[in-house]
């Protein structure tokens, strides 16, 4: 077989960075595609060449097969590379690549549509002989058979859209009087993501496990699996801290569920990488159940190349141009134990709402047992369009705790200035006792988070800041320029001991501060970093501008000016305010200035990286300001709207209710 002279690579970001690496090390020639947000990307300098296919929104550039097969045609690529998400499992993709004679680098048509149906799944994969999950049966059923297979089964419950995945619309109900509810609920948010509102039940599994198995088959009926990922440490259930081999499945489990997973694989006709996802109860392991198969390269996949000592997107690339499987089940060894952290552009302060900005300062580790996959450079724009998630960074050791110490360090070595990430918040839950032991679950984030994120801004953050300021007000060391005598920081006053040197500072989220430099300390300032002493202990700081980094957790310190506060929109974040929580892009309002609005009330809808966030009315009253409309950009804490409250001699509450 041939191996293909051009790829066209229709993703972005991270894997669209991974895919041309290892298209390079074949000698295969790379085309990149990008929206006008991405003129200036990393993987669109590393590919061979690359094609703008339009404007920034997604749907008028990544999500337009139109724009994706004339770029391929206009460059003579002979396949396709999908990445993961965008049109990865989309069969009329796959199936139009094929009319325009191009090599779908994945599965067959038919096996992502059969796969992505999660109802015909189950009952596929069932006949094949795969255990799944009790629930219930056939598509299309009512509200009222949806309820009665849910009341058969037992609560509680998981109701999930047939059509979805990434958590979206699942909504997990334990009694029996609220399902009509969470029945309607669960429809309107499918039909909002998904365009189809077909729900299935099924069982609820108390404190479970997220096991999936990598599966890889090519053309001439040889399916192999390559073991199983951990994938339990998730928030809102998409997955964040991913490994490999679990601790929790012994030989025999682990070769009955790889058993399992290629069956499901040889059900739908599978061709190339995939990953059948199952649910294991922690407490009996042996007792697992199918979910969905994933009809595409995972996020994660770089822990299973890893372990199993395999370049997966080599091997699609391989199955893709026709090539047979050189090994079976019997060759394949798996050596040592990686993890892997997904950084995302969110803010853990305050409550994981999405970020961006500019990337000012970027350092990500590599060396020894240690690789990051990444999108990134500084200068980066990240904007509300695309998904959060910005890199990966993988640790790999000859056993668990090796990989984990690795991992940690690698993340405490990660430096993101500019951009808030969630890099620090990964660092801490890897240290957390029942990460380290290994005794984890599904719901285990979201029980922790709110102990995983620090409790204000630790006091050398400021010190740092304001030596930082003080360092640039002082006279060069050169001797050379003119200084103005009264910025010089000495602190110099009449008849006493010089003053502290105070500057006015304020963390976003945080209560502005009043913080003076102190004397007994000799702070460095270099180019990139600074170092302050307190109460013994050195800080050591990244920094770029007003951005200071340490141990993965950045913070954006501000001057802040009182009276020019007190004249801006920014001051008019009392109760009345409702102020954007992140960067983003206001897709509905649904109120007017002069409207009458009850407290909670929905009022306007931001979206960002495609999460919707509700902003609500904090108390009733009447809307007196409305900053935005419909499709208007805004920045993270612009003022939205104003909603002066009702004259009742009663304080409102502080701020606008913001719901995901």
């Amino acid at each position: 077989m041939t191996m293909f002279d051009t790829v066209l690579v229709a993703n972005r970001g991270e894997i669209a960075v991974r895919v041309i690496r290892t298209l390079r090390s074949l000698g295969v020639r790379s085309v990149a595609v990008f929206s006008d947000a991405d003129a200036g990307a990393r993987h669109v300098r590393e590919a061979d060449t690359a094609v703008r296919i339009g404007p920034a929104p997604a749907a008028e550039s990544y999500l337009s097969i139109e724009r994706l097969l004339d770029a391929a045609t206009r460059t003579g690529a002979q396949a396709v590379h999908p990445g993961y998400g965008f049109l990865a499992e989309n069969a009329g993709f796959a199936q139009a690549c094929a009319e325009a004679g191009l090599v779908f680098i994945g599965p067959p048509p038919s096996a992502i549509s059969l796969m992505g149906d999660k109802i015909r799944a189950k009952e596929t994969v069932r006949a094949a002989g795969v255990p799944v999950v009790p629930g219930s049966s056939g598509s299309g059923l009512s509200d009222e058979e949806l309820a009665a297979a849910a009341r058969e089964i037992g609560m509680p419950v998981l109701l999930k859209p047939s059509a979805g995945g990434g958590g979206k619309g699942m909504r997990l109900t334990r009694v029996e009087s609220a399902l009509m509810d969470e029945i309607a609920a669960a429809r309107r948010e499918a039909r909002a993501s998904f365009g189809d509102d077909t729900l299935l039940v099924e069982r609820w599994i108390d404190r479970p496990r997220h096991i999936e198995i990598q599966v890889l088959a090519d053309g001439h009926g040889n399916v192999v699996h390559l073991g199983e990922r951990e994938c339990s440490l998730q928030r809102r259930h998409q997955k964040i801290i991913e490994e490999a081999p679990s601790v929790l499945l012994d030989e025999a489990t682990r070769a009955a569920m790889g058993e399992a997973a290629v069956q499901a694989a040889r059900s739908c006709g599978y061709r190339g990488a995939g990953t059948v996802e199952f649910i294991v109860p922690g407490t009996d392991p042996s007792q697992y159940y199918f979910m969905e198969m994933n009809t595409r390269l995972q996020v994660e996949h770089p822990v299973t190349e890893l372990v199993a000592g395999l370049d997966l997107v080599e091997w699609q690339l391989r199955v893709a141009a026709g090539e047979r499987l050189t090994f079976t089940q019997d060759d394949i060894t798996l050596t040592g134990h990686a993890i892997e952290a997904r950084i995302c552009a969110e803010d853990p302060s305050r409550g994981f709402l999405p970020s961006g900005g500019t990337v000012l300062r970027l350092l990500e580790p590599q060396g020894e047992g240690v690789r990051t996959d990444s999108g990134l450079s500084e200068g980066s724009e990240v904007g509300s369009l695309y998904d959060p998630m910005l890199s990966k960074v993988i640790a790999y050791g000859p056993d668990r705790p090796t990989a984990l110490r690795k991992l940690r360090a690698a993340l405490a070595d990660t430096v993101t200035l500019g951009v808030p990430t969630n890099a620090g918040f990964l660092r801490r839950l890897l240290a957390h006792p029942a990460v380290v032991s290994g005794e984890m679950d599904t719901g285990l984030v979201e029980r922790e988070a709110e102990g995983l994120v620090p409790a204000g801004v630790p006091d050398e953050v400021y010190e740092a800041a304001a030596a930082v300021r003080a360092a640039a007000l002082a006279p060069r060391p050169d001797g050379t320029g003119w200084t103005d005598p009264f910025s010089v920081p000495t602190g110099w006053r009449m008849g006493g001991e010089p003053a502290p040197l105070a500057f006015p500072l304020r963390v976003p989220g945080s209560d502005p501060v009043d913080h003076a430099v102190r004397r007994q300390a000799t702070p460095r300032v270099e180019t990139h970093t600074v170092s302050v002493e307190m109460h013994g202990v050195t800080h050591t700081f990244h920094r770029a501008g007003d951005w200071l980094g340490r141990d993965g957790d950045s913070w954006h310190v501000m001057d802040h000016d009182p009276v020019e506060a007190s004249l801006s929109g920014a001051a008019r974040s009392g109760v009345d305010t409702l102020a954007a929580p992140m960067p983003g892009t206001v897709t509905v309002v649904k109120v007017a200035v002069g409207d009458v609005v009850a407290a909670g009330q929905s009022l306007l809808v931001v979206e960002a990286m495609k999460m919707e966030h509700v902003i609500s009315a904090p108390h009733a009253g009447t809307v007196t300001e409305l900053d935005v409309t419909a499709g208007s950009t805004v920045a993270m804490d612009q003022v939205l709207a104003v909603v002066t409250p009702e004259e009742t001699g009663e304080t409102g509450t502080t701020g606008g209710e913001v719901t995901a």
